[in-house]
């Protein structure tokens, strides 16, 4: 599909040349065809080129889903200025550190977050420009230039940009979380990400008839490269919003004539929770997207919604690794590895395991160009990463006679007791089973023991509902492995979540054991082996 002209820019072309008028994307109040989107690209091109931006130089973007997210997307990749997407949520710190590892020479950013810049302007070591969308004012600080986005589109030029773009070309550096050490920028190319939207387009068999659904940020690789390229490429188009609302969305896409939508996290069980109405089927969608898909809720899920569910693994320096597909769905998997990949699960030897055995997986690409070139200026990182010739995930999981993968855990969010290696997965598919539980988070806390770590259970209970921590623990008994019980049960209104609604899990570790916490130990209740 489009080998040959697998840039950004080229496949844009190509859209505007058939189909200049037709809708490409629209967000929550702006429609953009293709020809909007190519000549405000070529403007951002232009103008960026005016400061002296130049190819392989890097420069950040810093906001919400919005038209100029993507013209900017597409102005930088025409000049091979490599995009930086950051975490609106960024702040002091973590946004100096990521503007410096990346050496940003420039920054569009929202205006309502320009003051975050302006707040560490003294420690940005190579930003000179500052691009603001929406209620621009002039900064008063001298170290940098300030434009207002709006007239930079009133004024640049939408010509052809004549600059040697590649398909190994880098596109985008993509932050790694960053939970285990220091943030680690992904250098992804053309064809790294032309090929993930690739893979997704022939699972879920996207067309001209097909329209997307997503509330994922666009400084993540899933609304870029599974939403917007996939839809690119198959000539859909894409309804894209801020953020997805669990309650209005059913009634968004019946609204907006969706055929598909894409899900991470929780998003599957959180719809599953909506209260059941007559209507939940009168839709148009057909097909979803992501990932994980709890075995319990598929059938129920497909039943209630009559929307099939395609499942997929994979990492941001990667892409997709496996795909499970809805017509061969196997409950519990991931699916088998992509054409372009191999993989295997390694013990703590590095070496093979048998089928059924759980370790880390591993992988390395059957083809040239299908992942990250490396993490930007961390060499130390990029070879520890790819030890004894395999690319290490990090995480676990197992695989069957027939090639499936089973996801258990992130390694780092395992639970290590009493010799034991909990899946926090598993414990919250069980507890998220509970008819009163809304969403939940496992995590390990550190025991009395040195070394070793207890299962505290971080709990949302439904709007309405009650929940007794004796209850939840008799309701797992029999579903779950004696050790595995949590001993630890906390109740909370909201868990912490980033902007593709996963956990932050980290953050439950650092408060640990809070005054509202309750202990089965303490409070004498025994769990049986």
């Amino acid at each position: 599909m489009y080998k040959g002209i697998w840039t950004f820019g080229k496949v844009v072309e190509f859209r505007t040349k058939t189909s200049p008028f037709k809708r490409f994307v629209r967000f929550e109040h702006t429609d953009v065809t293709y020809n909007e989107f190519h000549k405000n690209g070529n403007k951002v091109a232009d103008f960026m080129k005016s400061l002296g931006l130049s190819k392989g130089q890097t420069c950040a973007v810093m906001l919400p889903n919005c038209p100029e997210f993507l013209f900017t997307w597409l102005g930088l990749s025409r000049i091979g200025v490599i995009e930086v997407p950051i975490n609106t949520s960024f702040r002091g710190d973590l946004l100096t550190y990521m503007l410096n590892k990346a050496e940003c020479q420039a920054i569009v950013i929202s205006a309502d977050l320009v003051d975050r810049v302006e707040a560490v302007i003294g420690e940005l070591e190579n930003l000179r420009h500052i691009i603001i969308v929406g209620g621009f004012s002039k900064s008063s600080v001298d170290s940098v230039s300030v434009h207002s986005f709006e007239e930079l589109l009133s004024q640049a030029s939408d010509s052809e940009i004549d600059v040697e773009i590649t398909p190994d070309d880098p596109s985008v550096i993509l932050f790694t979380s960053g939970t285990t050490g220091p943030s680690k920028g992904v250098v992804l190319t053309h064809i790294h990400n032309f090929k993930l939207a690739e893979n997704c387009c022939e699972i879920m068999d996207y067309g001209p008839e097909d329209r997307l659904f997503t509330g994922y940020p666009l400084f993540h690789g899933n609304a870029r490269f599974t939403t917007v390229l996939a839809a690119l490429l198959a000539d859909s188009d894409v309804v894209l919003h801020e953020k997805f609302s669990t309650s209005k969305f059913w009634d968004i896409c019946r609204a907006e004539k969706i055929t598909s939508f894409n899900a991470l996290g929780s998003l599957f069980t959180l719809l599953m929770k909506l209260p059941e109405r007559p209507d939940d089927a009168d839709h148009l969608v057909r097909k979803a997207y992501g990932g994980p898909t709890p075995p319990e809720l598929y059938d129920a899920f497909r039943e209630r919604f009559n929307v099939k569910v395609t499942e997929i693994y994979g990492l941001t320096e990667v892409g997709t690794v496996t795909n499970n597909l809805a017509d061969s769905f196997r409950k519990g998997s991931c699916g088998r590895a992509v054409p372009f990949y191999e993989i295997e699960i390694h013990d703590e030897d590095d070496r093979p395991c048998p089928q059924g055995v759980a370790g880390e997986i591993v992988l390395r690409p059957k083809e040239p160009g299908v992942m990250f070139t490396g993490y930007y200026k961390m060499e130390k990182e990029t070879v520890e990463a790819w030890k004894n010739l395999w690319f290490h995930s990090g995480d676990r999981g197992m695989k069957d006679e027939d090639g499936y993968i089973y996801f258990i855990d992130r390694k780092k969010d395992a639970i290590r007791r009493r010799g034991e290696n909990i899946s926090s997965y598993e414990v919250e598919r069980v507890i998220n089973s509970h008819p009163s539980v809304y969403d939940s988070a496992a995590v390990g806390v550190p025991a009395e023991n040195n070394g070793d770590e207890e299962v505290l259970a971080v709990i949302m209970v439904k709007d309405g509902a009650t929940l007794e921590p004796e209850e939840l623990l008799e309701f797992c008994k029999p579903r779950m492995a004696h050790f595995a019980i949590p001993r630890y049960i906390r109740l909370v209104k909201e868990l912490p979540r980033n902007t593709s609604q996963r956990v932050e899990k980290y953050k439950l570790r650092q408060e640990g054991i809070t005054l509202d916490t309750w202990d089965r130990e303490r409070a004498g209740y025994e769990v049986q082996s």
